[in-house]
């Protein structure tokens, strides 16, 4: 059995937009904390319309000991801004980015002087040399805007030539999609790691919305049996808890070299699913 002890972890939240958010988001990290986490991800609007508090929530978590990464989103930026961000993390003592293209405003086209993350990626390294850590995103079902899967992954493999050290997935509930994507990379010789990336189920209504936004595919048994609950929160908050763990030791299991937690701002969700496959000491 795998040494569940020594599986890295990692955790995203998502900026405050009031002070009560604040302090809650502040007590929620807290608790994850017992879970040790290798670094916590704060996420960055597109335009970069939440810089301002994602700044803010990585300068407390460093204020709080642990390591902190900053999304970073490059739609309708240019290299100027760019550089000033990068100068301003830097001299926040942040070291690690997650480098994205950012969702594309409605009515957008393709403006500013970054079309792909690839671009972004390509910029940091040419500024800054080796001093961030990069990660990129990753998607196991397919990004909803490519051409094809085969497109897909080859947007990814821009990516990591670019410089990325290492990605993300998008979340999913079918193991086996992020085995071929795996499988795929490694045939291309893609030999970063690609962590994938777990969305604890809360609520029915919340998921399938994120999943319609985002492409992630909700499985038709998982979907079927979540209308099934239909307004019984309690079951649907056993049921998630179970799917995802299991989840999370099948990958486990094949060898994944960490797991993200997409925590919405919760503590309790992932720290379940963390007592139940052994990596916390289980809750009261």
């Amino acid at each position: 059995m795998a040494d569940l002890s020594r599986i890295p972890l990692s955790l995203e939240f998502f900026p405050p937009k009031t002070p009560e958010g604040a302090e809650k988001l502040r007590v929620v990290r807290q608790q994850l904390y017992a879970l040790q986490p290798e670094f916590c991800s704060v996420t960055f609007g597109a335009g970069g319309s939440t810089q301002e508090g994602t700044f803010n929530t990585v300068r407390n978590i460093l204020a709080e000991g642990v390591s902190a990464a900053s999304h970073f989103s490059c739609i309708g930026a240019t290299r100027n801004t760019v550089r000033e961000q990068l100068n301003t993390l830097k001299s926040m003592g942040v070291k690690r980015l997650v480098a994205l293209r950012g969702d594309l405003p409605s009515g957008y086209g393709a403006g500013g002087e970054f079309q792909y993350a690839s671009d972004l990626v390509a910029f940091i390294r040419q500024e800054t040399g080796d001093y961030f850590t990069i990660e990129v995103a990753a998607y196991p079902e397919v990004h909803p805007q490519a051409k094809s899967p085969a497109s897909d992954l080859q947007a990814f493999a821009t990516k990591v030539k670019a410089g990325a050290d290492s990605a993300i997935t998008q979340y999913f509930y079918n193991a086996d999609a992020y085995f071929r994507f795996q499988s795929d990379a490694d045939a291309l010789g893609l030999n970063v790691p690609i962590v994938p990336g777990i969305m604890p189920i809360t609520s029915s209504a919340q998921l399938l919305r994120f999943s319609d936004a985002c492409g992630a595919e909700i499985p038709r048994w998982i979907r079927l049996r979540l209308q099934s609950y239909g307004d019984d929160v309690a079951s649907i908050k056993e049921f998630g808890l179970d799917v995802v763990t299991d989840l999370c030791e099948q990958l486990i299991a094949y060898g994944v070299p960490a797991l993200h937690f997409y925590t919405m701002n919760q503590s309790a969700p992932t720290l379940e699913i963390c007592s139940r496959i052994g990596l916390v000491t289980p809750l009261n």
